[in-house]
């Protein structure tokens, strides 16, 4: 109960944040929606239409109102999906629904570069650990160091440059696109998952050196453990002691490091996704601040944010099926 409530009110922090922030800064959204139109008349109806014309705190209290699982519709009280409000650039279209057709583009985008990330991060640590000093061991170190200090952005233009433009004609990879494209008449739906591939590799590079780092310092310190010696005196293969002992042990701390860098591979989406144009909800961010699409980004926002709550309670439990003692403490 007392993780819920937490949950909350981080939740309704975040609300409250990005509701004032984005209703105190320049620019009125009924302009935005006319465009040139100078008719008052019709300003006033947009701003009626919106509830634009009501106080603040009366906007405020139903924005909440509207997050509320637990509201009346139409007079009736009952458990409905929370009312993000609708799109001011696309009228009519509810933000609930740009935010699925998009988000999940994005999800699939970062459990492919986390998952990419683990699977070279995770060998190239333990390879460091054992090769500890030698000539690898040092090449993997400053790789993994200028990984982690290369900006999202600019390893998406590199990225895109080299594979997409200089080595075209090898790759055959696309510089722009997203999962889904029409055909050339705009009427069938194509799935084009070579478009996923220089997005994804671009998100990786960071993720791969912290992983390879910390994965490289956790075992350093198991391995100089006793039980570690121990096993290898009773005759254990090198691939036995890191199955059964180094890799096990070392789950914990790179658990952390993995939940860390998944929501930070949500947020980097946003560059990522803007360079090779992926439709995801970073890209919907993106556009949304553009066109000053207040609903649309404070939808955005609080989704990821509810996605890393969501993450943060995974995490509890993984450290308890890891680690037991992590689990006795948390009841």
């Amino acid at each position: 109960m007392r993780r819920a409530g937490r949950a909350l009110l981080v939740l309704w922090g975040v609300a409250t944040l990005v509701f004032f922030l984005f209703h105190t800064v320049g620019g009125d959204p009924a302009r935005m929606m006319l465009g040139q139109v100078e008719d008052e008349q019709a300003l006033a109806a947009v701003r009626a239409a919106y509830g634009l014309d009501q106080p603040l705190l009366v906007q405020y209290a139903r924005y909440l109102g509207g997050l509320s699982p637990v509201r009346p519709v139409d007079g009736t009280w009952g458990l409905h999906w929370p009312d993000l409000q609708t799109s001011y650039q696309q009228r009519g279209v509810a933000v609930s629904a740009l935010i699925g057709q998009t988000l999940p583009n994005t999800a699939l985008l970062a459990f492919i570069s986390l998952g990419t990330a683990v699977l070279l991060g995770v060998p190239l640590g333990l390879y460091s650990a054992l090769r500890a000093g030698s000539a690898a061991d040092r090449a993997i170190t400053v790789l993994s160091t200028v990984g982690m200090a290369t900006p999202s952005f600019f390893s998406a233009i590199v990225v895109a440059w080299l594979f997409a433009y200089v080595l075209h004609d090898w790759t055959g990879l696309p510089l722009t696109g997203s999962l889904r494209e029409l055909d050339d008449y705009g009427n069938a739906v194509r799935w084009e998952w070579s478009h996923l591939i220089l997005p994804a590799l671009t998100l990786a590079v960071r993720p791969v050196g912290v992983i390879a780092q910390m994965m490289r310092s956790s075992a350093l310190e198991i391995l100089n453990l006793d039980y570690v010696r121990t096993a290898y005196a009773k005759g254990l293969t090198t691939s036995q002691v890191l199955r059964r002992h180094v890799l096990r042990n070392a789950l914990n701390p790179l658990i952390t490091t993995i939940s860390g860098w998944f929501a930070s591979l949500l947020a980097g989406a946003v560059f990522v996704e803007t360079v090779f144009g992926w439709r995801g909800a970073g890209k919907l961010m993106v556009d949304a601040l553009e066109g000053r699409d207040f609903p649309v980004v404070m939808g955005s926002i609080l989704a990821l944010s509810l996605i890393f709550v969501l993450l943060q309670a995974l995490v509890d439990w993984l450290y308890g099926v890891v680690d037991p003692r992590v689990k006795a403490s948390l009841r």
